[in-house]
C-alpha cells in the first residue's frame, strides 16, 4: 500500500522508490506483485510519467485509509511503551496523604523520560475547574464537588479532627460534641481548598458557628498558627499526624457524623495519553501513614 500511494502521488518510479526507502527495482516487483494478485494493472507506464489506471484509482483512498490506521496503531504502541512521549499537565492540592504526588511524579519521569511534566500546585476546586477547561490532563483533589464531568476516581479517606493548642480547654478531651464547638476561632484554609468547603458543610449542618480568624494557603503555617495559640481547626488526620504538629492535641468528632476527607484523581475527557499512564503509577506510590483514628482508611504501598 506503501508503494501505492508513493507511486500514485510521485508518478514516477524513481522519485517513489526515495520516498519509500527501497531500491526502484523492489518497488517496481512490488507493484507487479500487487497488480497480479488483484488481477488487473494499477498503472499505466510511459517513458515519462505513471499514472494510476480507474483499478488503481478506485484503490487509492482504501489504502491511503489502511495507512493512516498503521500509523494510529503504530502510536498506540508507543504510548503504550517506555517510549511514550508528549507533555503531562498534573496539578494536586498540597499534603493529600493518600497520595504522594512527588515521588509519583519522580517514577513517572524515570519510566517515561520523553514526557515534559508540568505540575502546579493549587486548591481542589481551582485544580477541577483547571481540568474541566481542559487546561490539566490529571489533578489529584481532596473534593466530591462538582466532579461529576471529570471522571473522578476515589483514591482513599481520612477522618476530619480537631486540631487544638496543648493549653486550649479542650485539650484535655479525646472527643467532643459539636455544640461546644460553637462560636470558637478557627485557623481554615482558603475557600480554593476541599477541606475548606467541607469544614464549612459539616458546621452549617450541625448548626456550628464558627469565626475564621486566620486564612492559610499552605498546611505548616496553619499548624505554626495553632501553636501560637490563634485557633484551633478541623484538618485531615494526617495532618495532625505530621511532625509538625508535635505538641498539638487532636480530639476525635463524634464518629457517626465526622464528615470524611476524600481524595481523588480526575481527568478530562481530552487528556493526553500520559495522564492513564501516571494513574497505572498512583498504586505503588501511595503513601503508608500509621493512622491512629478507627475511623480512617489506610493505604498501603
Amino acid at each position: 500500500m506503501e508503494y501505492l500511494v508513493a507511486l500514485a502521488d510521485e508518478q514516477q518510479f524513481t522519485r517513489a522508490a526515495a520516498v519509500c526507502r527501497v531500491s526502484q527495482s523492489g518497488l517496481s516487483a512490488g507493484i507487479r506483485n500487487l497488480e497480479g494478485e488483484l488481477g488487473t494493472p494499477l498503472f499505466t507506464r510511459t517513458t515519462r510519467r505513471v499514472e494510476p489506471t480507474d483499478a488503481g484509482l478506485a484503490l487509492l483512498p482504501f489504502a491511503r485509509t489502511m495507512l493512516a490506521q498503521v500509523a494510529a496503531g503504530r502510536d498506540a504502541v508507543i504510548r503504550a511503551t517506555h517510549a511514550l512521549a508528549g507533555r503531562l499537565r498534573v496539578g494536586a492540592e498540597q499534603c493529600l496523604g493518600v497520595v504522594d504526588v512527588p515521588p509519583l511524579l519522580e517514577r513517572f519521569h524515570r519510566r517515561y523520560p520523553l514526557v515534559d511534566i508540568h505540575f502546579t500546585q493549587s486548591g481542589s476546586h481551582d485544580l477541577a475547574g483547571q481540568v474541566r477547561a481542559g487546561e490539566l490532563d490529571v489533578a489529584f483533589v481532596a473534593t466530591t464537588e462538582h466532579l461529576a464531568t471529570v471522571n473522578p476516581v476515589e483514591l482513599g479517606r481520612r477522618a476530619i479532627v480537631l486540631l487544638v493548642p496543648a493549653e486550649h480547654p479542650l485539650a484535655g478531651r479525646s472527643d467532643v460534641e459539636w455544640a461546644e464547638l460553637r462560636d470558637r476561632e478557627f485557623i481554615d484554609f482558603r475557600t480554593s481548598w476541599g477541606v475548606r468547603s467541607l469544614n464549612e458543610a459539616a458546621c452549617a449542618a450541625h448548626g456550628v458557628g464558627r469565626r475564621v480568624r486566620c486564612t492559610v494557603d499552605d498546611i505548616h503555617t496553619l499548624l505554626d498558627l495553632i501553636h501560637r495559640g490563634l485557633g484551633i481547626a478541623l484538618v485531615p488526620q494526617h495532618v495532625a499526624a505530621k511532625p509538625q504538629a508535635a505538641g498539638l492535641v487532636t480530639i476525635r468528632l463524634p464518629a457517626a457524623t465526622s464528615p470524611q476527607w476524600i481524595v481523588s484523581a480526575i481527568t478530562s475527557n481530552q487528556a493526553e495519553a500520559s495522564a492513564s499512564r501516571l494513574l497505572e503509577l498512583v498504586g505503588g506510590e501511595r503513601s503508608s501513614t500509621n493512622e491512629v483514628m478507627p475511623t480512617t482508611t489506610t493505604v498501603t504501598s
